[in-house]
Formats: structure tokens, sequence, C-alpha cells
């Protein structure tokens, strides 16, 4: 049985997306702010986070900042906030996905089965390597130089279908539909992830030699020399 953890200020929302989880089969834990989320996840392991933003005392985005130093399963945000500013600001932090209030209950399960299902998902081939990288997809570990990098769920669905292609350019498009066919997204969401990623695996962000981007394309993998 997975578990989910509910941060949300507001008890009717809460208790509502509670007990429809609860009845298709999930364990749910609950939160009312931030500090009761760390606190609930750091005890209980969550396989994926519901997280409000605006709450009082720490907030999503605060909850999410120290979330994210340790654990990489995936997040979805529950906004009331609909401009990209906010949408963005959340993925940049290390969020997955993002539904806004008032949502559907169905559109929500629909989204957590498939952050839940792509976390389990193995892709072909036990082992990706290019250059200074190495991705083990059964273990879910990330190495850069020898070093563990902690990746969000999305950024290791994208590091994986770089290094399974080295060199060959993905449009933005291509990319959006390795993360969630069935979550809304937009083509600006991959390059928030791309940008998140080059601050964990670049030596350099701001001139990136392994994730190069391709202009009016997208993004490609720089094999680098064989190791």
């Amino acid at each position: 049985m997975k578990n989910i953890l509910i941060v949300e200020d507001n008890p009717g929302v809460r208790d509502m997306v509670r007990e429809y989880l609860t009845e298709h089969g999930y364990q749910v834990r609950v939160a009312s702010n931030g500090a009761e989320g760390l606190l609930e996840a750091r005890h209980h392991r969550p396989d994926l986070v519901l997280l409000d933003v605006m709450m009082p005392g720490m907030d999503g985005l605060e909850f999410l900042r120290r979330f994210r130093a340790t654990e990489g399963v995936p997040v979805i945000f529950l906004t009331a906030k609909d401009t990209e500013l906010d949408k963005v600001l959340g993925l940049e932090l290390g969020a997955d996905d993002y539904v806004t209030k008032p949502f559907s209950m169905a559109e929500l399960l629909a989204r957590v089965r498939a952050h839940l299902r792509r976390s389990q998902e193995t892709p072909a081939g036990t082992v990706l390597r290019a250059g200074e990288l190495e991705l083990d997809a059964t273990s879910r570990l990330f190495h850069v130089r020898g070093q563990r990098a902690e990746l969000t769920r999305s950024e290791f669905e994208l590091m994986t279908a770089f290094l399974r292609a080295p060199g060959r350019v993905f449009s933005r498009s291509e990319l959006l539909e390795q993360l969630q066919e069935e979550a809304l997204g937009s083509e600006r969401t991959i390059d928030v992830h791309v940008r998140n990623l080059r601050t964990k695996i670049e030596e350099q962000p701001g001139q990136p030699r392994i994730i190069e981007t391709v202009f009016g394309v997208g993004y490609r993998l720089n094999p680098g020399p064989e190791r």
C-alpha cells in the first residue's frame, strides 16, 4: 500500500482528499503546515506528497526546499495560484507537477497514479553511462564524476531519456512526453527541469558542457569522452 502525505492547512480540502485517496487504496497521512509535514515525512517516508503552497508558519515552498535536500519522491503542488511565475518557482524548487484549485478529484487521482507508476518503472537497461554520468535504473541512483546526486522523479526521467540516446537532440515536447502523459504541462516546464539538472551535474551551470542547448530545437546530452 502506497503512503501519501497531504500537507494542506484547509481542513475541508485536506479531509476530502484524504477520504478520496483512502477509498482508492492508499495509506494517507496529513499535516496542516510545512513543519508538521517535515516531521511526518521523517517518520513515515511517503511515496508521494501533495503539497499546498500558501500555509501559515512554514509554507509549501519552504517545505519543498528542505524536503528536497534529502528526498526525491514525487511532489505535486496544490495551488490556488495560476500564474506562470508561481508554477515555475515551484518547479525550480523541485516539484514534479501541480494542480490548480479548485480541482477535480478524478484528475488528482490520475496524476497521483501516473507519478507513482513512473517512479516505480525500471527502464530497459540496468545501468546507463555516458562520459562522467552513471544512472542505475534498478536502484534509481545517479552519479556524476563518481559522486551521488539526488534527483527528483522528473529529473531522473529526463536524465534517463538523455542517457538512452547520448548526442540525440530532443525537442522540448519530446522531453515533456517523458514526464507524464496524464498531466498538463508546458514546454517551459522542461526549461526549468533542465536548469535544475545543470546545477546538479555541471561544474559551471552557467556554461553547461554536459546538457547542451540546441537553439530553436531543444536539448542534447554531450556524450563526452568514453570512460
